[in-house]
């Protein structure tokens, strides 16, 4: 199952390339932020297959991340193949 998950920016690690380390329920990873205007360190955002493809507010974000929380052994999935994938 492929779900889109909200993360939040941590830090921009490539500008040149829109690339942001982003914290996804405590899974650290790179994405590519390159779709949005302005995502910085503190902002939401809503991630599926490496990207970034919007900005969401905190409570909509924490909200989503219950929700998914609750799918149980779906969203666990979803986790271990956001840490097994990376964009270098």
């Amino acid at each position: 199952m492929c779900l889109a998950v909200p993360g939040q920016v941590v830090e921009l690690v490539d500008e040149a390339n829109h690339l942001a380390r982003v914290d996804v329920a405590g899974v650290l990873r790179t994405v590519n932020i390159g779709l949005l205007d302005g995502a910085g360190p503190g902002d939401w955002v809503l991630i599926h297959v490496g990207f970034a493809l919007s900005k969401v507010d905190e409570e909509e974000a924490l909200a989503t991340l219950g929700l998914l929380r609750r799918m149980g052994e779906a969203f666990e999935q979803e986790l271990e193949d956001l840490k097994a994938s990376a964009i270098q």
